[in-house]
């Protein structure tokens, strides 16, 4: 099963009969990468991942099925072992979002795979970029998607034949574009909205585009073109708004476009009412400046579209819909480390040896069995809060959005489990020993490292034991600054962490009154 509630993606003509192909995918640990892995393989195709943090992809229900290799695509020493015997390479990589460089990032990273494809013999390339406007010069349109179209004919013009797909907005539970229609028409009844939301696009279900993707790996080998992808629907933004209300059940919203809210305010509108960063809703916006609607579609010349496909705006986001009330969205937006975020592990102490490392240490014995005590403490966060102070929480989030940052409301993918990799919040899961060890490392703006570490033990006594610690390594003076400014109100906030997660299990093993 796919993501949204439908059959396997189709292999393109596969039949059972061709055999597998090696495939690499770059951004496993990303929205598409990790939905598109299980569905190579369930083509019956061997996988390699290429991963700046393997360890990310521990925890997926198919880590044990494919091989992992550490590396990065600005690397090509890396590049060039990860392609080694592969037939198909899939890059579904990018650097929106980290800074003024990207498009030369970008620009440097596809010349890099594209050389190491064509040294290692790789048969094909398959990129997935973003529908660019018809007629539209390439220095009018956004940086954002100037950056897809030109990685683009980097892999067209190699020597190693290429598939470009190029996509508008894709409805899927948990994408990008999806959350930011979800959370406008969701929290604004009456919206006051950018002119953009009058623009046409063509917006195609997740489904479709891992169907495509898949099935990219069997074209011929004289291929080598860009495909336009989209859903049979063409609506204004307003139409998709209006629309996924009447599919979710609200009433109608009043949407007033007006001229003053550019790209650039929209942004921080965005940023404001969804949990989809400035940083990330910036280039999105910017994206939708311009007209974004297919001219051909004929990618099903080499895929063919089986009865019901592509699929419709209005069951693309039922499905979507769907998957988000029954828990079961299997990669998000957020899934992917947020640009500039720190990577490096934790420092290992006490012999950490690299400046100063603060510590806040809690501990606190819980009248409740281990399996209790880790049932809360996996569940930390997102709908079920921090367990202390949360008006802080809310503010320390609030101000962290102000700069720039992700905030508190980019959630849980998973109500109740966590895995390595996973966004929780302003953190993102580093290290979990399940039933002993939960290590987060934060992902908000600050002048250092930082990570808090949640533990449970046995204590003996037929309880359990909570050992709590915050961990902040702080970079220059603007670092101390910040650690001693905050130090007083860790007792409030910390402390009552540690108290209030232990109640918390505590009362898990209570008898209901009455």
């Amino acid at each position: 099963m796919s993501d949204d509630g439908q059959d396997t993606a189709d292999g393109g003509g596969d039949g059972g009969s061709a055999p597998p192909l090696r495939c690499l995918v770059t951004g496993a640990t990303g929205y598409i990468g990790g939905r598109l892995v299980p569905e190579l393989l369930a083509a019956g195709h061997q996988v390699r991942c290429l991963a700046r943090s393997p360890d990310k992809l521990r925890d997926q229900p198919w880590s044990s099925r494919v091989e992992t290799v550490r590396g990065d695509v600005t690397d090509a020493e890396s590049v060039g072992a990860a392609l080694r015997d592969i037939d198909v390479a899939y890059y579904l990589v990018h650097a929106l979002g980290t800074g003024r460089g990207f498009e030369r990032t970008d620009r440097e990273a596809a010349r890099i795979f594209a050389a190491r494809a064509r040294a290692a013999g790789v048969r094909r390339i398959v990129y997935l970029g973003g529908l660019t406007p018809a007629g539209v010069p390439a220095r009018d349109l956004s940086p954002h998607l100037r950056s897809r179209a030109e990685v683009g004919e980097i892999f067209l013009d190699s020597p190693v034949p290429a598939t470009v797909l190029r996509a508008a907005v894709i409805i899927g539970s948990g994408s990008a574009s999806f959350e930011i229609l979800r959370y406008l028409t969701e929290r604004l009844p009456v919206m006051v909205t950018p002119s953009w939301v009058r623009t046409r696009i063509q917006p195609i279900a997740v489904r479709d585009v891992l169907r495509y993707l898949v099935g990219s790996a069997r074209m011929p080998d004289d291929v080598n073109r860009a495909f336009d992808i989209g859903g049979p629907d063409v609506l204004t933004y307003r139409d998709m708004m209006r629309g996924y209300a009447a599919v979710a059940g609200l009433p109608r919203r009043l949407i007033v476009p007006v001229p003053i809210l550019t790209p650039g305010l929209s942004s921080h509108w965005i940023g404001l009412i969804t949990p989809v960063p400035r940083s990330i809703a910036r280039p999105l916006a910017q994206s939708l400046s311009h007209e974004v609607v297919c001219e051909e579609h004929d990618i099903a010349r080499h895929v063919p579209d089986p009865p019901g496909t592509p699929i419709g705006f209005d069951q693309a986001v039922s499905l979507a819909l769907r998957r988000i009330q029954q828990a079961e969205v299997v990669t998000r937006w957020s899934s992917a480390a947020v640009p500039g975020a720190p990577s490096d592990p934790l420092p290992t102490d006490p012999d950490w040896a690299g400046g100063s490392l603060y510590t806040d240490c809690r501990e606190q014995r819980v009248d409740a069995s281990p399996e209790q005590l880790w049932r809360v403490v996996e569940s930390i966060g997102g709908e079920h809060g921090w367990y202390s102070f949360p008006l802080a929480w809310a503010v320390r989030g609030w101000l962290d959005r102000l700069v720039g940052g992700v905030g508190l409301r980019r959630g849980r993918r998973d109500a109740q489990r966590l895995r390595v990799g996973d966004s929780l919040d302003f953190w993102r899961v580093e290290e979990i020993e399940r039933g002993r060890l939960l290590r987060l490392r934060a992902e908000m703006r600050l002048p250092g490292l930082a990570w808090l570490e949640l533990r449970v033990e046995e204590d003996g006594k037929g309880g359990a034991r909570y050992r709590q610690r915050a961990l902040f390594h702080p970079h220059g003076l603007l670092g101390q600054a910040y650690w001693w400014g905050v130090s007083p109100f860790h007792a409030v906030v910390f402390g009552g962490m540690a108290r209030n997660i232990g109640r918390a299990a505590e009362a898990t093993g209570r008898p209901a009154d009455g």
